[in-house]
């Protein structure tokens, strides 16, 4: 809150507004957010579609579609863009080379998904962790460069550019690759995304390195320890062994209601509930982005009122208590005014939750280990609903779409009990640390 205050106090003038979104920066993290979202459906829930069209059973869609956990092991490989070179175009720098690297995969394994498609099967999941891999690599390298690019006071106007490109991304490879999907073969669509992934690799290419000298620790060992081993002995020293593990626990738990409906699962339950994919696109791709954007607004202005605690509370146990919503939709198939009505509750419900997680997980950050215990406690947030979903299809097949919905409910009960034990951890003194 004493930093929320010290930010209401400083008012900066027009011209540093102008200047801070106008900078070259800026137009080069809009390219860059663009690339960021560009493979993230492609290899989830977009992908989904592509092989129900092709006959390919639930549980495996789910599977495959479980690609998109690399972004939640990202922090597994991050250490080595920071203390890695890549021979012969280490020239560029160490952030643009390793942009540059994860560019091209993400374009080489778009257009490999695109020859091989589902009908060779292997060489096709092998082409989507490629993708899933580098499009991971990438988010590492893009949030490098944005914190070393810029000053602090030009951060927030970085972000927000960058989120502007991002989701632009999210629409162009979910509403209007569904809406292209109802006319044209898949395989020509991802040759499509692959080719507009060359506008950001352009953009890498006539970016500027960010002037930033890093301590370079003299041996691997040394530089696991700093990046991974003593972000985490730091955040115990801090809280305690028992409060730390608590805070862990309950960072693994609470976005599993959430989580475990991102993956594979949702696309096929649309198309069995009767919508064609220019409805889906236009309705959770189009529609759900901007609604998702207004629950972001709502929950920042909610942490500003009231702090983490409240707003994270709720938003988690709202959030949990939407995928119930989707009976509604079981009942009704086909209808589009269901479907705009769950996704317009779920996704406001995304967005303020989205925007109350990152406040809370901030809270919990040493700023001597930022990048690294952020990544890290971020990753730890995605994986297990992830792994939830990777059994998504089996569950459906075993049971039925209304019992996946109501387990992904009830998971949240430990979560909420979690939360209610480490109150008072979680007030005014935890949140200014």
């Amino acid at each position: 809150m004493t930093q929320i205050a010290d930010i209401k106090q400083e008012k900066p003038t027009r011209a540093s507004v102008w200047k801070s979104f106008t900078q070259p920066a800026a137009w080069t993290m809009f390219f860059f957010g663009f690339a960021s979202g560009l493979p993230f459906l492609l290899v989830a829930g977009t992908l989904a579609y592509w092989l129900k069209d092709q006959g390919i059973e639930l549980k495996e869609i789910t599977i495959i579609a479980s690609a998109g956990m690399a972004y939640a092991l990202k922090f597994l490989w991050a250490p080595l863009l920071d203390h890695a070179e890549l021979p012969l175009i280490s020239s560029m720098g160490r952030r643009r080379s390793w942009l540059l690297l994860a560019q091209v995969g993400v374009f080489a394994g778009l257009l490999a998904m695109s020859f091989f498609t589902p009908s060779q099967l292997g060489l096709f999941i092998a082409a989507t962790v490629l993708v899933a891999i580098a499009g991971a690599t990438q988010d590492i390298a893009v949030d490098a460069y944005r914190i070393e690019i810029a000053p602090v006071e030009d951060q927030g106007a970085l972000t927000a550019v960058y989120s502007l490109g991002y989701r632009i991304a999210l629409i162009v490879t979910g509403m209007v690759a569904l809406i292209f999907a109802d006319h044209i073969a898949w395989s020509s669509i991802y040759q499509c995304m692959a080719v507009l992934m060359l506008v950001p690799i352009v953009a890498n290419l006539r970016a500027k390195e960010p002037e930033y000298t890093r301590h370079a620790p003299a041996t691997w060992r040394q530089a696991m320890q700093e990046s991974v081993i003593d972000p985490f002995a730091d955040f115990f020293r801090r809280y305690g062994w028992q409060t730390a593990g608590l805070f862990l626990l309950f960072i693994l738990l609470f976005k599993i209601p959430e989580q475990a409906l991102v993956g594979g699962i949702m696309s096929p339950f649309y198309v069995d509930m009767g919508f064609t994919k220019t409805q889906i696109g236009t309705i959770t791709k189009l529609y759900g982005v901007w609604v998702g954007i207004a629950g972001v607004f709502a929950g920042g202005m909610a942490v500003a009122r009231w702090g983490v605690r409240g707003p994270l509370f709720w938003s988690v146990l709202l959030t949990a208590l939407c995928n119930l919503t989707y009976f509604w939709l079981i009942a009704n198939p086909g209808n589009l005014l269901v479907l705009t009505g769950v996704i317009s509750v779920e996704n406001f419900a995304l967005g303020f939750l989205g925007t109350a997680a990152v406040a809370f997980l901030s809270s919990l950050v040493n700023r001597q280990h930022t990048a690294t215990q952020y990544a890290l406690l971020s990753s730890m947030v995605n994986l297990p609903g992830k792994v939830l979903g990777i059994f998504a299809g089996g569950i459906v097949e075993a049971t039925s779409y209304g019992t996946y919905f109501v387990v992904a409910t009830l998971a949240v009960i430990p979560a909420v009990l979690l939360m209610l034990l480490l109150w008072k951890k979680m007030g005014p003194t935890q949140t200014q640390a």
